[in-house]
């Protein structure tokens, strides 16, 4: 017999992390609870349904037929939730409270900080949670206020605002350089080693586009995180590509100017609707849009909000 008054949003929320993430380990993670919590909310959940919701196999666990019949109609409870929260956060007045700012790792380790330093000098009642990831964070369930993208989110009830594009530059340590040699072409700077990415096939596509075939196996370090990545190329374990805004800035590397057909990376800001016009929100958005657009190519002035 089900119990479905016994069911809160609480479990249906860790039956959701369970179901995307598809361990309990993981869903502990995104909820920020301990992994115990999470398995006694999945057995209470299937206790109050009285059905199992999951099976377990080799990588963690599967839903069952009726775990995956109640995914939609939970997602929707999930949505209806959040839209009720952004309602209430929106009519907020007051220029204080916490705002989350999730950006690219390498945004967050080389543009947010003097911004969030300035944020905190200017309105010291605001508080700025930073959540560096590569990964694209649902806006519309709360994971973060304002997203610092590469690329236009697609997502409704978004508001987006394109500050520019950055450009980007082939760099490499000079003591490196000092032993491999300067090159001047573009066939001279494909002679160095290259550090490059492990699953990620960013760089290999680039490179695709830019007429040049190579494969993973082609660069001879390899690394996924882009703040371990600049590093290796700044300790010399080969060239690598950057920002030209943080490669032009550190005096340990030099720009190699090679012909190479290079792409821009388009900065854009991102908010849900219902909270854009929050005075903290408001402050926040105004501030990172003035202070991450001198890293972009020289655009026409911003339309208006």
């Amino acid at each position: 017999m089900a119990y479905i008054d016994r069911l809160d949003w609480s479990l249906l929320q860790t039956f959701l992390a369970v179901a995307e993430t598809g361990s309990l380990t993981a869903a502990a993670a995104r909820l920020g609870l301990s992994q115990p919590t999470v398995g006694r909310h999945v057995q209470a959940a299937e206790t109050a349904l009285g059905t199992p919701l999951f099976r377990r196999h080799a990588r963690g666990l599967a839903l069952t037929e009726t775990g995956a019949d109640l995914l939609a109609p939970a997602r929707q409870m999930q949505e209806a939730a959040s839209r009720i929260a952004l309602a209430a956060a929106g009519r907020e007045e007051r220029l204080s409270g916490v705002v989350r700012i999730t950006a690219s790792d390498v945004t967050a380790l080389h543009h947010l900080p003097p911004l969030v330093a300035r944020l905190r000098r200017e309105e010291p009642e605001i508080e700025v949670e930073i959540l560096p990831s590569d990964d694209s964070r649902n806006l519309l369930y709360g994971e973060a206020d304002i997203a610092v993208r590469m690329y236009r989110p697609r997502q409704l009830d978004l508001v987006t605002r394109h500050l520019g594009d950055v450009p980007i530059g082939l760099y490499a340590a000079t003591a490196y350089l000092d032993r491999a040699g300067r090159p001047r072409t573009t066939e001279e700077a494909l002679r160095l080693d290259f550090v490059g990415h492990d699953r990620s096939r960013l760089l290999v596509d680039g490179f695709a586009h830019a007429g040049v075939t190579v494969t993973r196996d082609w660069f001879p370090v390899r690394c996924d995180d882009n703040a371990v990545y600049w590093e290796l190329v700044r300790a010399g374990a080969g060239a690598g590509f950057a920002q030209r805004p943080v490669g032009d800035a550190d005096p340990g590397v030099e720009r190699i100017e090679t012909g190479l057909d290079l792409p821009v990376l388009p900065i854009w800001l991102t908010a849900h609707e219902a909270i854009r016009s929050t005075p903290r929100i408001r402050r926040t958005w105004d501030l990172l849009a003035e202070g991450l657009r001198p890293l972009c190519r020289a655009l026409p002035p911003l339309d208006p909000p």
